[in-house]
């Protein structure tokens, strides 16, 4: 079978066994077709999954069923331009879900609870035992977010510049984002940012705030703390809108690098705390297994293919 996760930066296509063995693996860039367009969409889609029959020694009649888990896939007018581009695949077989909820079913056999997605951008979705949905968050700070690794990097950003200009608290960040991003000082990225508007903080600035945190900086742990309050918040929304979840100890699964690779003591303790406080009860499920894989779960659903442990721990920390 053959599954698919394609996001906003990169698209990663897999073919496994039965047994979850990995036969093919591909990557290309991304595939939100509202970023990239229709026909960019579909090339890098065709690269990734071309490579993967490829590196398999597979063909097209080879694969069974295929699940797509695509950003993009938000509401129903995304849902029947996804169908229609799908169906000009040679796949006769197959289903489509959006990413985020492509990540609740990692190690989650029910497929029911809330995913917290906190990698370059930040969402937060739900799922009820019945089938009903819903998606807090994912199209950007102008749209209420508040964490990922993009707003993480802009609040360090802010961070430094107003340590430096002495508006702000002192914070070694001042320091260590200008020489990990190969400036000389301060006043040269604040330059190079001035003159050149749609320069963005790259995404890397994220590891020189955790080791600032690590390191005992306080602006950069109160910057990791808030990302984890926001992220509970928008669980807790989720569970809000959907109070069927409050039946049972509601699973809350833990997807993107900040999250999965980063783990971040500060980070989870704010999580953590904020849950806890909510009116429900809930377990942190915090797997290192790459998104694509919750699509290979949802194909074993369609399959009735069981994905017991000894399949789930395969994938631990395969990227």
């Amino acid at each position: 079978m053959l599954a698919v996760d394609g996001g906003n930066s990169k698209t990663h296509a897999v073919i496994v066994n039965e047994q979850g063995e990995m036969l093919g693996e591909g990557r290309a860039e991304g595939t939100n077709y509202q970023t990239v367009g229709n026909d960019t969409f579909l090339n890098h889609l065709r690269e990734a999954i071309y490579e993967a029959l490829d590196q398999g020694r597979l063909q097209i009649q080879d694969i069974d069923f295929t699940q797509y888990g695509l950003a993009g896939a938000d509401r129903e007018k995304d849902f029947r331009n996804l169908r229609s581009l799908l169906g000009s695949l040679p796949f006769p077989d197959w289903s489509l879900e959006c990413d985020t909820l492509q990540g609740l079913r990692i190690d989650n056999p029910g497929h029911a609870g809330v995913v917290l997605i906190c990698g370059a951008g930040t969402n937060a979705a739900g799922r009820t035992e019945n089938g009903e949905t819903i998606q807090i968050g994912g199209f950007g700070y102008r749209y209420g977010d508040a964490a990922g690794g993009a707003y993480i990097a802009l609040q360090a950003f802010r961070a430094a510049v107003r340590s430096w200009e002495g508006r702000g608290e002192k914070t070694i960040l001042e320091k260590t984002l200008p020489s990990g991003l190969g400036f000389q000082n301060m006043k040269a990225l604040y330059d190079f940012a001035l003159d050149n508007p749609k320069y963005s903080i790259p995404l890397r600035v994220t590891l020189t705030v955790h080791e600032a945190a690590d390191s005992g900086d306080e602006k950069a742990v109160s910057i990791l703390k808030q990302v984890g309050k926001e992220l509970g918040r928008a669980g807790i929304a989720v569970v809000n809108h959907l109070p069927d979840l409050k039946r049972a100890t509601v699973p809350i699964v833990l997807n993107g690098s900040i999250l999965q690779q980063g783990k971040n003591q500060y980070l989870m303790e704010s999580l953590t705390t904020t849950l806890q406080r909510a009116d429900f009860d809930s377990r942190i499920i915090n797997r290192h297994i790459a998104p694509v894989y919750g699509s290979v779960m949802l194909a074993f659903d369609q399959l009735g293919i069981e994905s017991d442990a000894s399949i789930v721990n395969r994938w631990e920390g395969v990227k």
